[in-house]
C-alpha cells in the first residue's frame, strides 16, 4: 500500500488505517473472532496505523488490540486517545485534559494495550476547563519520557489547533470527513494543517455507514447501534441525505467500483489518511481496495457537484455530543 508521511514530524503511515472502534462498542452486536480476524487480515494486507480510544467500550476496544498486536507489537502503528475522563470500572465522568488525569489515562492505557509505548497520542475531546497549553504539555512530557512517540488531537478548531501546536509539533489531527461532512474545507481546519504540517486523519469517511449505500431505512440499524438517535439518519434528514448517497451510487456505478471505494478515494485524494472503521474482514478488503482507485479531474468534479459542503442535512451529534466539539 502506498507509504504516507503523516504531518512533518517524522511518521510515516499507509495511506488507509482502520477505524477498531465498532469492534467493541457504539455499532451493535460485536464478534471478539472475527474481530481478531479482521486486526490480522489487515496486517497481512499492510494496514499499519490502527486506531481506538480509552473510551471505546471503555477499555475493551484497548484490550482487543492488546491481544490482537500480541507478540507482533512492532506491526502497527497504534493510535489512542485520552480526555474522556472515565474511572477505572468504566464510568464515563467528563472531558477532562488535566495534567494529571491524562497521565494517569496513559499509564492505564498501556496496561490494556500491552505496551510500552503510544505511537501517536490524541487528545479526544478539548477539555474547556482546561488550558489547551496545559494538557499538550502534559502529553509532551511523555514523550520526553519516551512513553508517547507523536502527539495529536481531534475536533479541535483552527485557533486550539494553532495554540497546542506551539507547545509541541502535532503530527495529526483527527477529524470527521467525507462527502457526508466537508466542514473542515469552510472554517480554516484543513487550511492551518496545510499551513502548520499537520496530517488529517479522516474519522467516519464514509459518512458513518451511510455512504456504502447498504443503509436504505433506519430500520437497517439494530436496536443497540447509535446511529438509532444520529440526527442526520431521522425523519426528513435521512430522506434528504438518501439522495446524496444515491448520487454517488451512480457514479460509482459508472466507474466500476463500490459506493465505499469511491468515497474512500476522495477522501484519500485529499491528502488525508482515511481510518473506515468495520469489524468484518469482507468489508476491509473493499475498503482497501480504493487505494488503488484514480479518480481524474472530471470525477473529482462530478463527485464534489453531488456532495457538496452543505448538501448533508441533520447536525453530526445529539445536543450533548456537539457540545463537546471545540469548532
Amino acid at each position: 500500500m502506498e507509504q504516507r508521511n503523516l504531518g512533518s514530524q517524522g511518521l510515516t503511515v499507509d495511506a488507509q488505517g482502520l477505524g477498531c472502534m465498532g469492534m467493541s462498542a457504539f455499532y451493535g452486536a460485536t464478534d471478539e473472532a472475527e474481530s481478531l480476524a479482521t486486526i490480522a487480515r489487515a496486517l497481512e494486507l499492510g494496514v499499519t496505523l490502527l486506531d481506538t480510544a480509552e473510551s471505546y467500550g471503555p477499555f475493551r476496544n484497548e484490550i482487543l488490540l492488546g491481544k490482537a498486536l500480541a507478540g507482533r507489537r512492532d506491526a502497527a502503528v497504534l493510535a489512542t486517545k485520552t480526555g474522556m475522563e472515565i474511572t477505572d470500572d468504566g464510568q464515563m465522568v467528563r472531558l477532562n485534559g488535566s495534567p494529571e488525569y491524562v497521565r494517569r489515562a496513559l499509564e492505564r492505557s498501556l496496561r490494556h494495550l500491552g505496551t510500552d509505548h503510544i505511537d501517536l497520542y490524541y487528545l479526544h475531546r478539548v477539555d474547556p476547563q482546561t488550558p489547551i497549553e496545559e494538557t499538550i504539555g502534559a502529553m509532551a512530557d511523555l514523550v520526553a519520557e519516551g512513553k508517547v512517540r507523536y502527539l495529536g488531537v481531534c475536533e479541535a478548531a483552527a485557533q486550539t489547533i494553532r495554540r497546542a501546536h506551539a507547545v509541541h509539533p502535532l503530527t495529526a489531527v483527527q477529524t470527521e470527513y467525507s462527502l457526508f461532512e466537508r466542514g473542515i474545507e469552510h472554517d480554516e481546519v484543513q487550511a492551518t494543517l496545510r499551513e502548520l504540517g499537520i496530517g488529517l486523519v479522516a474519522y467516519s469517511p464514509l459518512g458513518r455507514g451511510f455512504l456504502s449505500g447498504a443503509i436504505t431505512s433506519p430500520d437497517d440499524f439494530a436496536q443497540d447501534d447509535w446511529r438509532r438517535t444520529d440526527p442526520r439518519f431521522q425523519g426528513e434528514n435521512f430522506e434528504r441525505n438518501l439522495e446524496v448517497v444515491r448520487a454517488v451510487r451512480r457514479i460509482a456505478t459508472d466507474k466500476d467500483v463500490t459506493p465505499s471505494q469511491l468515497a474512500l478515494a476522495w477522501v484519500q485524494h485529499q491528502d488525508a489518511v482515511a481510518i473506515p472503521g468495520t469489524k468484518r474482514r469482507r468489508y476491509l478488503e473493499e475498503n482497501i481496495a480504493s487505494t488503488r482507485v484514480t479518480l481524474t479531474d472530471d470525477e473529482i468534479s462530478a463527485i464534489e457537484a453531488v456532495a457538496p459542503h452543505g448538501a448533508v442535512t441533520g447536525d453530526r451529534y445529539t445536543p450533548e455530543g456537539m457540545s463537546t466539539l471545540n469548532g
